[in-house]
């Protein structure tokens, strides 16, 4: 993929999943690549820290437990102006085609599933970032 030419270093990125291993890998990552990561562990603490912080980007798994969804986090974000023009990209487990159609039309920008590839979460990452709200 050909890069946009938007920096991924510095960019604040809030990293929603409830399994500790895999947080702790994205923002190892996200860190390796100079972006500044913030974690939440389920569907309410990302929706506060997203309010508190407008990072730059919302990297939201879609099954998060107990509480909130993270169709229902980014269903939330969508409708509220502070926080509609941040960028959500869905990484999840769940592959099925209406989950993913869900998944966009609540207003995330792409759709990742796992396993993933650092390389293409990075470029996905970047692609995101670079498409005008």
């Amino acid at each position: 993929m050909a890069s946009t030419g938007l920096p991924l270093p510095g960019r604040r990125i809030l990293v929603v999943d409830d399994e500790p291993y895999i947080l702790k890998i994205l923002s190892f990552k996200l860190r390796l690549a100079g972006m500044v990561p913030f974690e939440a562990t389920c569907g309410e603490e990302a929706l506060r820290l997203a309010r508190e912080t407008l990072p730059d980007l919302v990297l939201l798994d879609v099954s998060l437990s107990p509480g909130l969804t993270g169709f229902d986090v980014c269903r939330i974000l969508k409708e509220n102006p502070r926080t509609n023009p941040l960028p959500v990209v869905m990484l999840t487990a769940r592959n099925h085609p209406a989950e993913r159609e869900q998944g966009l039309r609540l207003g995330a920008r792409l759709y990742l599933t796992k396993p993933f590839s650092t390389k293409v979460l990075l470029e996905e990452i970047e692609r995101a970032l670079s498409v005008p709200g």
